[in-house]
């Protein structure tokens, strides 16, 4: 026996077959003439009206007997909503939640959660279905994903206001439970683990020729920008092809760039120019001429003085629009996956470019200048190698003078 499902988006025509074991399981077969099974559980809601919950492509009659048996359960329990909902996103939530409250709350409040849902919580979490998010991938994809691009003071305010708003799912009954109330969030003294978010020369290297194989060009050369340069993920994305001096091997640091918008740059000290190796230049070189092509493809061209030319250096090649500030941080972790690579961050690249500086013995003032911070801020996060430096001098000092004869020291 069967019926046909005229209620089923894409599946007004396929022929349900009515399961010999419950009355409201069925199977069809699929465009590839697979078997799926689907069930279809009436009830009345909250105010008597009748509804339909219906699901399909279960690969078992097992399988859907038991996402049945699940709806029914709720339902007998009361958890009516929990089952309308089933389908809604975590980004639909965020929407919705924000819609119903933001009456109540003070217009700076208003302003501040509307930009972390839109800006930070929507991008990384909103495909997510709200009630499949569980602990482990809002801890991979969310916090650990954020971790050594913010601060964690600024991770903890916006985890804080994604548990405000799974808590009014749960008062909706949309949730059971907040799931996210133990979820571990980068401490002071993870903070001080920041230094360590680095790669050795070797592995430096390996990183970048997998970048040049795999990734586009738009990728490879912000990511070699940034592992010889040190400037930060937000500067490289705010850089304009006016920053960039090709006759004196320069590049100017005068903004930022983020998922928010265009900032000044994030000190007084972060404002710099600095010389930039000569191989950088010639990629820039080969990068802006592929640019170029990119923009005339789409009806678009640089100025012939790019000194004057405020477009921005890296874009998508498919509209020559500026890339998004999140598409290279997919792009990063892809090269880590594809290389085995520590799992580090593209401001790891940063740490990077400071750690081989140091341990070439350059001035502490000089990286700090380069790097757009204080000497002090580069002696409180890069203070152990600096002291593994202070030791080995010691003992380079020692040797160079029992080396030129000198018998010195402790009494024999």
């Amino acid at each position: 026996m069967y019926t046909r499902s005229p209620s089923m988006k894409g599946m007004d025509k396929v022929k349900l077959y009515k399961s010999a074991k419950e009355p409201e399981i069925y199977h069809y077969f699929n465009a590839n003439k697979e078997k799926l099974w689907m069930f279809r559980h009436k009830y009345y809601d909250a105010v008597g009206k009748r509804r339909e919950k219906k699901k399909s492509g279960f690969k078992t009659e097992k399988a859907a007997l038991k996402a049945l048996l699940e709806v029914k359960a709720a339902t007998l329990r009361g958890e009516k909503r929990y089952v309308e909902n089933d389908q809604m996103t975590v980004g639909e939530w965020l929407d919705t939640w924000y819609e119903t409250n933001k009456g109540k709350w003070k217009k700076g409040t208003q302003v501040q959660r509307e930009i972390i849902v839109r800006v930070h919580l929507k991008p990384l979490l909103g495909h997510y279905k709200l009630q499949k998010l569980d602990k482990q991938t809002y801890q991979r994809m969310f916090i650990n994903a954020l971790v050594g691009e913010y601060q964690a003071s600024t991770i903890r305010a916006w985890h804080t206001i994604f548990k405000i708003a799974v808590n009014a799912a749960v008062e909706e009954e949309i949730l059971n439970r907040n799931r996210f109330t133990k979820v571990t969030i980068p401490t002071e003294s993870q903070k001080k683990k920041e230094a360590a978010n680095f790669l050795t020369p070797t592995e430096l290297v390996t990183f970048l020729e997998n970048a040049k194989q795999h990734e586009n060009i738009t990728h490879y050369t912000f990511f070699l920008t940034i592992a010889y340069t040190g400037i930060r993920r937000g500067e490289a994305l705010g850089l304009q092809w006016k920053n960039i001096d090709f006759q004196n091997n320069t590049i100017t640091i005068e903004r930022t760039r983020d998922v928010i918008g265009i900032h000044t740059p994030k000190t007084t000290n972060s404002y710099r120019t600095i010389l930039v190796d000569e191989a950088i230049m010639k990629q820039l070189e080969t990068y802006l001429k592929w640019c170029k092509i990119a923009l005339f493809k789409n009806g678009r061209k640089l100025q012939e003085d790019l000194s004057k030319d405020d477009s921005f250096v890296f874009i998508f090649e498919h509209a020559a629009d500026p890339i998004a500030p999140t598409s290279p941080i997919y792009a990063f972790k892809k090269i880590l996956d594809r290389t085995g690579l520590p799992k580090t961050t593209i401001h790891g690249l940063r740490h990077t470019h400071c750690t081989i500086l140091l341990n070439r013995g350059l001035n502490v003032k000089v990286i700090a200048e380069r790097l757009g911070n204080t000497p002090k801020m580069i002696m409180d996060v890069y203070g152990h190698v600096l002291k593994e430096l202070e030791a080995e001098s010691v003992s380079l000092f020692s040797q160079t003078l029992q080396a030129s004869g000198a018998k010195t020291g402790a009494n024999q």
